[in-house]
């Protein structure tokens, strides 16, 4: 009898690849996957390890993992928090056999008896999960990252030191991956999805995002980008989405103070934001925008919060996060003057919240009436290319609607973030 295996995945879609190309491993493998812990052979954690809360939530989960085990499984943990702190994590926590980075070789996380816990530094070496391969999609989409680390010095984040530079993966590499998962949908993410291509120069070279993203399109019926930093949004790549039927724009603002934006080694302003959001809704009056926003990072003024609610208002974006600021060890940010008190944070957040969420129904209360092609991912709920999955709201369908498929639909009302539909 195969042994089982159970992956809990925290954290963004680029943990849910890494995930995925680990279970196509294991099954690789001739394990067998489960969905209770309690009977798996092998439990893996794939952790997270970007800010405090999230930290947090991977080691409760580890903790919780770990009481519902069988005796006898093994306990791995792998992911951000195993590649930034795996001696520490393997001292911190003896109820964990194997403390590994990305890519653990399969025969040592199933095999090897060893240590109760095995330090990252001394015991690992890592595959490359960029290239290994993938089991078809459960669903109908697909996450699928065409790069992995970053080659920015962002002031707050902390990715590069662990995830290391930028890695561009071949465009066939890519493409056979899109083949392989057999979805209607392939949403392509990256630390930093504009520069694809750029550590490459004799092979890929800058602007080859647009190219893929053609040839992505040209397999599938959306191809959805997440995470565009501002400055790399070239006219070509506008054209590129555009062209693809999913005018969804996931911009990487962080904040629109030019000089707090300065402070946070990024590029851009407020005004050159709406200019641009502007110029895209000239070319394609259906597109739709997210963008995610740093609150209290140190130095932000009244002055520079009241900037960020006045473009809020005036960018009438559909989908807006904000997040208070998280100090990181070895970042440009846990040296700088000015911080914020936690309490003002929390009151700047909740201005900027209730702001968005007025905005955010408002926008969706417009589309009622609206018809529009949806994708059925779970029974009755489905998606239109405003809606990124797992991330944006959703659309209610009548249940007789077969998912996987796609189906036109009238827009009948809003509730919130959420709309509801009917069959045409």
């Amino acid at each position: 009898m195969a042994q089982l295996f159970y992956v809990e995945t925290l954290g963004c879609p680029k943990n849910q690849v890494d995930s995925d190309k680990l279970v196509g491993t294991l099954l690789a493998d001739g394990m067998s996957a489960t969905d209770d812990p309690g009977t798996a052979d092998l439990v893996v954690v794939n952790t997270c390890a970007f800010i405090d809360v999230a930290r947090k939530e991977s080691i409760d989960t580890i903790l919780a993992l770990d009481e519902q085990r069988k005796v006898g499984g093994r306990l791995v943990v792998t992911g951000c928090m195993a590649e930034r702190y795996g001696d520490e994590l393997a001292e911190a926590l003896p109820e964990v056999d194997q403390v590994a980075g990305f890519g653990v070789p399969v025969n040592l996380i199933t095999k090897s008896a060893g240590k109760r816990s095995i330090a990252l530094s001394t015991a690992i070496p890592t595959l490359d999960l960029l290239n290994l391969p993938r089991p078809k999609s459960a669903g109908p989409w697909a996450y699928v990252k065409i790069a992995e680390g970053c080659d920015r010095t962002c002031g707050f984040c902390a990715i590069p030191t662990f995830r290391g530079p930028q890695r561009s993966r071949d465009i066939s590499s890519i493409l056979d991956e899109v083949d392989q998962l057999q979805v209607q949908e392939i949403v392509l993410v990256a630390q930093d999805l504009a520069s694809y291509g750029k550590d490459r120069p004799g092979e890929l070279g800058a602007g080859a995002i647009v190219p893929l993203v053609k040839a992505v399109s040209a397999r599938v019926a959306w191809t959805r980008l997440l995470y565009l930093y501002p400055s790399d949004l070239s006219d070509p790549l506008i054209d590129a989405i555009c062209s693809t039927g999913v005018p969804y724009f996931d911009l990487s603002l962080q904040h629109v103070s030019k000089s707090l934006l300065r402070r946070m080694r990024r590029w851009g302003d407020g005004d050159r934001f709406l200019r641009r959001i502007g110029d895209i809704r000239d070319r394609e009056p259906a597109a739709a925008f997210r963008s995610n926003f740093i609150v209290g990072y140190p130095g932000e003024t009244e002055k520079d919060h009241d900037q960020l609610l006045a473009f809020v208002e005036a960018a009438q974006l559909d989908w807006c996060g904000f997040f208070a600021f998280s100090p990181e060890d070895g970042t440009y940010a846990t040296g700088l003057d000015g911080v914020v008190a936690t309490s003002l944070i929390n009151d700047r957040l909740a201005e900027l919240r209730e702001m968005q969420d007025v905005i955010t129904a408002s926008r969706r209360d417009d589309l009622i009436g609206t018809t529009a092609r949806v994708l059925i991912d779970n029974p009755a709920e489905a998606r239109s290319t405003r809606e990124a999955p797992e991330i944006d709201g959703i659309i209610e369908v009548p249940a007789h609607m077969a998912v996987g498929q796609f189906h036109d639909v009238r827009i009948v009302d809003a509730m919130g973030p959420d709309l509801v539909a009917e069959s045409l």
